[in-house]
């Protein structure tokens, strides 16, 4: 086998700090500006080495994280193979999360490297999604925050009345209806009723909940449009028919998760979604089990959870499920997690035939 030269990035805004080793060989280390010149200078630098030892091959990773993939997406049109590792998934003592620096960050990230290249260790990689599908993604998690950010206005109003010991009339009708929306806007036109400061907060929040929620529909339609392109139309169509699975779910669910067709088993969408228990063995304590692992897309997990709330209240089936769990003395968490993981391999299974007959399959990289 010919030489391989391996590289580690640390990644941040400003700057990237780089371990590289050839084979067993010692480690180098150096600092570049994450930059456009940066990279093309780190680029250079490593072919050169490439050169200089006669090395077949330049293998590259980086920790995922908020700056994305352009970086890989540079390497490998250098001919490079780059990886993006999962954080959660790399193993860290006590002692290295308390004694953190940039330079044994990319050591202990060039060690996972040297393992896989040398050893034979699964790379703890995630799965990159193309352009497109990373576009699609850009789109629907907007429209996901922007329901998160009106969200907070409203409960932001509501923790301003408490403050102020205002009771919603009952005249004024359910939450957030037109009437109770009258309501507080008499609020701040009643110069009476509030202090000054308190409504003019009162209508900047007012102000700031309509402008959310009219992006938010803004949003909404945009989603709308993009599920009927052809990669995601039967798809779509087919995750709907479930019981509390709207178009927004469906969306979410394919964007995040991707190609189907990844997943071997149902098994392996419960560990990605973070459903399924935490485990502690030593010893004679065998099997233990703790909360869920809240691991892979929380996003996923948000929008289940809101689904399988309709479902338990609008589908016989699962109410049977969940009913026949609370006899059994299930909490009601436990009730939830198991109907939200039962979804969502369903929802796997109907996605990935769907599909599979619209060949539509999405793509990228990576496990």
């Amino acid at each position: 086998m010919g030489k391989v030269i391996m590289v580690a990035n640390d990644l941040h805004d400003q700057n990237m700090l780089v371990s590289l080793a050839v084979d067993r060989g010692p480690v180098r280390t150096r600092t570049y500006p994450h930059t456009a010149g940066g990279r093309n200078g780190m680029i250079r630098t490593v072919q050169r080495l490439a050169r200089e030892e006669g090395a077949e091959r330049i293998v590259h990773v980086y920790e995922a994280s908020g700056l994305g993939f352009g970086l890989h997406d540079q390497l490998v049109d250098a001919g490079w193979e780059s990886h993006v590792l999962a954080p959660s998934k790399i193993s860290r003592s006590p002692k290295q999360q308390k004694d953190k620096t940039d330079e044994k960050d990319a050591r202990d990230l060039l060690a996972v490297l040297r393992g896989h290249i040398l050893g034979g260790n699964e790379l703890p990689g995630i799965w990159i999604p193309d352009l497109e599908a990373r576009d699609d993604r850009e789109l629907v998690r907007r429209r996901l925050d922007l329901q998160d950010a009106a969200t907070q206005a409203r409960n932001q109003i509501s923790s301003l009345l408490k403050r102020h010991r205002f009771v919603k009339p009952e005249a004024a009708g359910g939450n957030w209806t037109k009437g109770h929306r009258e309501w507080l806007r008499g609020l701040v036109e009643d110069k009476e009723q509030l202090a000054w400061g308190a409504q003019t907060v009162l209508d900047s929040l007012l102000r700031q909940l309509e402008a959310l929620e009219g992006e938010v529909q803004r949003m909404d339609e945009a989603v709308k449009q993009l599920a009927k392109v052809p990669r995601y139309a039967a798809p779509v169509a087919e995750l709907t028919k479930e019981k509390g699975v709207g178009t927004l779910t469906a969306m979410t669910y394919l964007t995040e998760m991707g190609q189907m067709a990844r997943f071997r088993n149902r098994r392996q969408i419960g560990a990605y979604l973070g459903l399924v228990p935490s485990c502690w063995e030593s010893g004679e304590q065998q099997d233990r089990k703790g909360h869920i692992t809240h691991q892979g897309p929380w996003r996923v997990r948000k929008v289940l959870c809101q689904a399988a709330w309709t479902a338990l209240r609008l589908d016989p089936e699962t109410q049977a499920r969940g009913a026949r769990m609370a006899r059994k003395g299930k909490p009601r968490k436990k009730v939830m997690v198991a109907v939200m993981r039962k979804l969502a391999i369903r929802m796997w299974r109907t996605a990935g035939q769907a599909q599979r007959q619209a060949g539509c399959l999405a793509t990228g990289t990576g496990p």
